[in-house]
């Protein structure tokens, strides 16, 4: 069997609350690959679960090849939340810095709609990173979340919320890590 490449699949990036600016490592990763693609969400900065979920799904029962999914943050919430709606086998998922959606004290807290996450293995492989320094997730909760999903779990050490203010741009290592899932699948 041979490895995946990139233009056997279609690539979903699916950013987090407020979208992901030009200098995110998804903005640049989704400029590089050439079947990347983002899903929109009408409204960024005041995320519904049901509108975030319902996009998430037409992108995935849109999709003409296997489906691999690039989330961060809200968008890794989204995504699991949108399983039930999937139509079409995912291929897999590289979910980045997912934030605790269980915590009370959140911020915004209307983040909290979005949880609590699903316990249950996902039916497809999948690859969770999570920092230890992560203002949105602790790390031992982001541990467990992919323990449950049975998901690979990255440590990304102190890594902020592996986001562009964090200093992750271009972000080489993540690039190279998702590179080599990709083959795997």
């Amino acid at each position: 069997m041979r490895a995946m490449k990139v233009r056997d699949a279609d690539i979903l990036i699916v950013p987090g609350y407020t979208n992901s600016g030009p200098d995110h490592w998804q903005s640049r990763w989704q400029s590089k690959l050439s079947t990347a693609r983002r899903v929109e969400q009408a409204e960024w900065s005041k995320p519904v679960r049901e509108d975030w979920t319902a996009s998430v799904a037409k992108a995935v029962n849109e999709a003409e090849r296997p489906v691999v999914i690039v989330a961060h943050s809200l968008g890794v919430a989204a995504v699991v939340q949108a399983m039930p709606q999937f139509q079409r086998l995912v291929a897999g998922a590289f979910f980045v810095a997912p934030p605790d959606v269980a915590n009370p004290k959140i911020k915004p807290r209307h983040l909290m709609t979005f949880g609590p996450y699903p316990r249950e293995q996902l039916a497809f492989p999948s690859v969770v990173i999570a920092s230890r320094n992560d203002p949105f997730c602790m790390f031992d909760v982001a541990e467990d979340i992919a323990g449950a999903w049975g998901s690979l779990f990255i440590d990304a050490g102190d890594a902020g919320h592996l986001n562009a203010d964090s200093g992750f741009g271009p972000w080489p290592e993540g690039s190279m890590t998702f590179a080599k899932f990709l083959t795997d699948l």
